[in-house]
């Protein structure tokens, strides 16, 4: 069940500098509105809201940030109205890629992605292009004094798919029914939870050569700096 995904730990760690630079704090504010919007603004009966303000906590951002963005959601104050949008196409070397994003211009949005994808040596297809190649799982992220084993053992009740490792850190690729119960249940444990959600994880994950995989992270990474997007999902390894 080894093995890791250096996409995701290049992602975790741009996350870490957006946080530090502020601008992590705006992709949320607007995720958060978003979810207020569509669930309403009680955590309780919207668990998309919930773990969006857990995910603020984990990232130090403001409280009244998340209130007011809850507030703009609900109605309660003036803001922007957000589109969601999916994107799928093609990178370079033919990796498929998926792009989350949230705009108040869509016209605008699309012929942007369009001219990265373009620009990178990759192409944006049609909705459903790559999808298929993907799976909403849940996903989380672990450290702390256990071992692959330990932690397997540890979490034998819930639906595991696959348990990924690299120096300390777990990944925990799950049923998503089971991400909120595997987060308490490592916390609980003594552990620390870097993050716990829904995600799209690839079903075949690729490799390329480390020249090839090297303009494909750049690619990737030029995507996630975008201001409208939340999310990058690949099937690159």
């Amino acid at each position: 069940m080894a093995g890791h995904s250096k996409w995701s730990t290049i992602k975790h760690k741009k996350a870490k500098e957006d946080a530090k630079r502020g601008k992590a704090f705006t992709k949320l504010i607007k995720e958060i509105t978003v979810a207020a919007r569509q669930g309403g603004g009680d955590p309780a009966g919207n668990i998309r809201l919930r773990t969006l303000i857990d995910k603020a906590k984990d990232i130090n951002m403001p409280q009244e940030n998340t209130i007011r963005a809850i507030k703009k959601g609900t109605g309660e104050l003036p803001g922007v109205s957000y589109e969601e949008l999916v994107y799928e196409g093609y990178g370079p070397h033919g990796i498929a890629v998926i792009v989350e994003v949230l705009t108040d211009n869509k016209r605008r949005t699309v012929a942007e992605m369009r001219h990265l994808f373009s620009a990178k040596g990759g192409n944006l297809g049609e909705s459903g292009s790559v999808g298929w190649m993907f799976e909403k799982s849940g996903v989380v992220r672990i450290s702390g004094d256990t071992n692959e084993d330990k932690l397997l053992e540890d979490l034998l009740e819930y639906d595991i798919q696959n348990i990924q490792t690299e120096n300390g850190n777990f990944t925990v690729i799950c049923d998503p029914k089971s991400t909120a119960a595997i987060k308490k249940h490592s916390s609980e444990s003594g552990l620390t939870v870097k993050s716990a959600g829904v995600e799209l994880v690839a079903k075949n994950p690729t490799s390329l050569e480390d020249k090839e995989a090297e303009k494909a992270y750049e690619f990737l990474s030029a995507l996630d700096d975008h201001d409208d997007v939340q999310n990058v999902y690949t099937n690159l390894a």
